[in-house]
């Protein structure tokens, strides 16, 4: 048995699949799949071959797409994904998570569900929209969306998302009750004597390193963070970075050291690649230092962004890692970092990337 790599590139325009050998080194590139709906985020599970795409929109309406077969064949259903009657309506799901036996969607306005049948249906966990703070959440510039979600790979009750604008919010009892974990995080868009509020900050992702002893870490509007306390309290890691401004955070899967950035140039200075110049940064000691990764990237006129979910690693040894612009292309390693090629472009704006390891016959 050999293995292959899949990468699922959600776009404005569909759901794509780049196929890469097990080397990493060939890709053949299909789709658009889900009848081109847009699509802001795809998952994979290698035990079962079964890939979710969520997306939607306010003309489509919310759904997650299921196929079974790897993409050939797709279904979809939003059962479920909608609020209470007189509550704004859910215009899309943003974000999908897996984790004990169960499936996690995050949506537009900000809300958790889980459904215990592959997505087929979906149970709204209140709880998260109960919290006292909620009547104060405020939409970020893609509107107020649940855009991170990080369930705990070895503890069911556990679970973390993450909220443009409203910050980092933990369930320790299943998503039942909820508590903000924003503290040290920066809002610097508040008045002086109010940049470090319980909530409201704008988390931008939020990823969970390797080894399940509670590191997050944390790309936010105003700054880059590391908590060793499952969110508790942060501390700032941007020292050394081009800018405290990006989207994307992409954690090693076995190293819980080592995490990929692609910072910004500011959140008002055009959001694109500092100088027109793309780097990968890359640390390898928690955030205590940082190495800019180039080789293989345009060095001249790279004026693209990278959003929030389009960057990713896979379980290989070493580790890949890819990302996808808004312009298009993607961009893969297969040296964690080290060295850079473009497998794909000219693709509708790209949503999200993610990965997922398939045995094959050799």
């Amino acid at each position: 048995m050999g293995k292959r790599i899949l990468l699922l590139i959600g776009t404005k325009k569909g759901l794509f699949i780049a196929e890469g050998d097990e080397g990493r080194r060939s890709w053949a590139l299909r789709g658009p799949y889900c009848s081109t709906w847009p699509i802001h985020h795809a998952i994979g599970d290698a035990a079962t071959g079964a890939i979710h795409a969520a997306g939607g929109n306010e003309w489509f309406g919310p759904a997650v797409w299921r196929s079974e077969d790897l993409g050939e064949s797709w279904t979809h259903s939003s059962e479920g994904l909608a609020y209470g009657q007189g509550e704004e309506p859910v215009s899309t799901v943003w974000s999908l998570a897996s984790g004990h036996g169960g499936l996690y969607a995050g949506v537009q306005p900000a809300g958790l569900f889980h459904s215990r049948d592959g997505g087929r249906t979906w149970r709204h966990l209140a709880g998260l929209r109960d919290h006292p703070s909620r009547p104060e959440w405020n939409p970020g510039g893609a509107g107020l969306i649940l855009h991170s979600l990080v369930p705990h790979p070895d503890d069911a009750n556990r679970i973390w998302v993450g909220i443009s604008a409203a910050g980092v919010f933990a369930s320790d009892d299943g998503g039942t009750h909820w508590e903000p974990r924003n503290r040290g995080t920066r809002a610097d868009f508040f008045p002086d004597d109010q940049k470090y509020p319980e909530f409201g900050q704008c988390v931008h992702c939020l990823v969970m390193a390797a080894g399940s002893n509670g590191r997050l870490y944390q790309q936010n509007h105003c700054g880059m963070y590391r908590s060793d306390d499952g969110g508790r309290t942060w501390e700032s890691i941007e020292n050394g970075l081009p800018s405290s401004f990006g989207f994307p955070a992409a954690a090693h899967p076995r190293d819980p050291e080592t995490l990929f950035l692609l910072p910004l140039n500011g959140d008002s200075a055009g959001r694109f690649m500092p100088d027109g110049k793309a780097a990968v940064w890359r640390t390898r000691d928690g955030g205590a230092s940082w190495q800019d990764l180039r080789e293989g990237l345009p060095q001249e006129d790279a004026y693209f962004g990278v959003l929030r979910q389009a960057m990713t690693t896979d379980v290989m040894e070493p580790a890949g890692v890819y990302f996808g612009t808004g312009s298009g292309s993607v961009f893969a390693s297969a040296d964690e970092g080290d060295s850079w090629t473009e497998i794909a472009r000219h693709l509708p704006t790209i949503s999200s990337v993610e990965t997922m390891v398939v045995e094959h016959d050799s």
